[in-house]
């Protein structure tokens, strides 16, 4: 019998959400596909007819969390409010939202990359949604004053990298779970790229 549209996406869903419970509960080394099915509450033949292994799967819950992150981060920028109170607000959810859970955040900054070349790409392409939220949400903003220069995309990536660096840091050293801590420190960065040249 083939799965109806709605089924295909509800199991997808759950295969998702079980290798998120899973990874949360073992880490993603010690993760099988048994684990996963078993947390989705689903045979391996579904697993198999959504993802080719594991590694599929990872990269496509890296991708559902990475979304979810983008979401929350839009949400929190006001575009009424000064844009210096958006940056610490902003970054408040974005980082508020990666802290939830420290070990699901371990595999989705660290684990994704020993996947090599996949991992790699699913990580670009999330670094590169960040950089064009920032860049459309630096140079188009209504009603204020334009940019002499428009910021740039390698300074919008560059202020990517350090943020991620700075929770990469944090991940290192068992405190992914106070990532609170770093929204002054990356507010500051993002500030110092945006703040120059005004007309």
């Amino acid at each position: 019998m083939t799965e109806t549209a709605a089924e295909i996406t509800e199991h997808r869903a759950r295969l998702l959400e079980g290798m998120a419970r899973a990874v949360a509960a073992k880490g993603y080394a010690d993760t099988t596909i048994a684990d996963i099915v078993r947390e989705a509450s689903v045979s391996r033949r579904t697993f198999y007819e959504h993802f080719a292994d594991k590694a599929e799967c990872l990269v496509a819950l890296y991708e559902a969390a990475s979304g979810n992150a983008i979401a929350v981060l839009r949400a929190a920028i006001d575009p009424a409010s000064d844009w210096e109170a958006q940056v610490e607000q902003a970054m408040g959810a974005y980082l508020g939202v990666l802290a939830r859970n420290p070990v699901l955040l371990r595999t989705l900054f660290i684990d994704i990359l020993g996947l090599g070349a996949q991992g790699l790409a699913a990580r670009r392409r999330a670094n590169q949604q960040l950089a064009d939220l920032m860049l459309d949400v630096v140079n188009n903003r209504p009603g204020q004053r334009k940019r002499k220069a428009p910021l740039q995309p390698t300074m919008a990536m560059a202020v990517v990298g350090g943020i991620n660096e700075m929770v990469l840091q944090s991940i290192e050293q068992g405190r992914a779970a106070q990532l609170q801590e770093l929204v002054a420190p990356a507010s500051m960065l993002l500030r110092a790229a945006i703040s120059a040249d005004f007309e």
